[in-house]
């Protein structure tokens, strides 16, 4: 008889939540099933950063990291939006003499 190996390939998904969430509310599927409807919404651009910080109970800042860990961009622009931007505040600082 003839053996199939097979290799299971697995991922681990790590969701940090803010102290006040307790272990409890941690094993509620509510809550997990929540948090990952809100990173979906986040990386389809369906809410803003803003709303997703709201939702989860947590700062901006705390959502940057996490943004980071679930290789979601922070900052998403296309090269033309960002040579736009990159321009718009070249020309503020010449204007207010910083450059």
């Amino acid at each position: 008889m003839k053996q199939i190996e097979h290799k299971v390939i697995s991922r681990k998904l790590v969701l940090e939540f803010p102290e006040e969430i307790s272990e409890k509310d941690l094993e509620n599927e509510e809550v997990q099933r929540r948090s990952k409807e809100v990173f979906e919404l986040l990386r389809k651009k369906k809410i803003s950063q803003r709303k997703a910080a709201e939702l989860l109970g947590i700062t901006r800042n705390e959502l940057f990291d996490l943004m980071a860990k679930f290789d979601i961009p922070v900052i998403d622009m296309s090269e033309e939006e960002l040579k736009k931007e990159l321009a718009k505040n070249f020309e503020r600082g010449e204007r207010d003499g910083l450059n």
